[in-house]
């Protein structure tokens, strides 16, 4: 969390949430790197959790249609955390803080336990499980209509980390040459109803728990209107990554395609995307690249950076100086 909006949220602010909402005094912190979040508990002890949002980092309206689609993909019979409204039924409740606002909202906690990469659980298993949850979640979304008075998500050409100019200066700003043709080569992609639509666009494995059978995805906070092939870039660049962080290309080629082996029967049972479509993994695996240095370069200021931040931006510069993505994709 930038260190102005940390000075804003009080603890008094945070106490008034929980009276509001009528929870406990007691809390577990879990998060705060774009939002707070926080284990709480209502007045039964029964866990809940709290995401608590700056007004620079998203608005009331943003949040409300982020969970608007929530209750759609619940009542669906997706299997992720519901919205816990507030005692006056509001998904979204407005706090002022110093000179500020902060936005809270109440969520059911997933079932399940984190997912560890070294873990016995990081399998062929979960990695269809994982293509299985992603592809159901696209195929509902196609048919997705916003309540009465709630605003549309922002497409994915909209995103802050893509105002190139601000994230990428001094050296840096001489890769946008690269960074801009990835972002034109996506934005000619034609939008079509079975391949364009509103997604998570941040389905890692840091955001769902998972029980051996069944896993629950959280944290929607940058849901938007992108291509779905996105939601599939993101989980194999994030699992690849992760198992091999300083792992040489050729093992991470040899993950990469156990993995999407795996993941793709699972996807392909509830939703089906053309061999086209997923020849363009590369360009979002570069996208991926692209926002997460920006990532970086908004929220890590130099001195507060560590020798596995500074390893990943060094891997980052260099794919994207040789337009080359994180692992080499085929399907001929």
């Amino acid at each position: 969390m930038e260190r102005l909006v940390d000075m804003q949220f009080t603890e008094t602010v945070l106490k008034e949430i929980l009276k509001r909402f009528k929870l406990t005094p007691d809390y577990q912190k879990l998060g705060d790197f774009e939002n707070y979040v926080f284990e709480v508990y209502d007045q039964n002890h029964a866990p809940k959790i709290l995401r608590v949002t700056h007004h620079s980092h998203r608005s009331k309206e943003e949040l409300e249609s982020e969970l608007d689609w929530i209750q759609y993909l619940c009542n669906c019979g997706i299997k992720i955390p519901n919205v816990i409204t507030s005692p006056v039924g509001n998904t979204v409740e407005a706090f002022e803080g110093n000179q500020s606002y902060f936005f809270a909202s109440l969520f059911e906690k997933a079932l399940g336990q984190p997912v560890k990469v070294d873990g016995p659980s990081f399998n062929e298993k979960l990695f269809y499980k994982w293509g299985k949850t992603i592809g159901r979640i696209h195929k509902y979304t196609k048919d997705y209509v916003r309540t009465p008075g709630i605003v549309q998500r922002a497409q994915w050409d909209e995103n802050d980390l893509l105002d190139l100019d601000k994230y990428y200066t001094g050296e840096d700003a001489l890769l946008l040459g690269k960074v801009n043709k990835v972002i034109e080569n996506i934005k000619e992609l034609p939008k079509e109803r079975n391949s364009f639509g509103l997604i998570h666009t941040d389905i890692h494995h840091g955001n769902f728990f998972y029980d051996g059978e069944m896993i629950q995805v959280f944290d929607f906070d940058d849901a938007s209107y992108q291509y779905f092939v996105s939601d599939i870039a993101i989980p194999l660049y994030y699992a690849t990554n992760s198992k091999h962080f300083y792992g040489t290309r050729e093992e991470r080629n040899q993950f990469a395609k156990k993995f999407l082996h795996a993941f793709l029967d699972g996807y392909d049972e509830e939703n089906h995307l053309t061999r086209e479509w997923l020849t363009n993994l590369p360009l979002f695996l570069k996208l991926r690249d692209i926002d997460l240095y920006a990532v970086f370069n908004k929220k890590v200021v130099p001195e507060d950076r560590n020798e596995r931040v500074l390893h990943w931006l060094k891997e980052i510069r260099e794919r994207i100086e040789n337009e080359v993505a994180i692992v080499d994709v085929s399907f001929t």
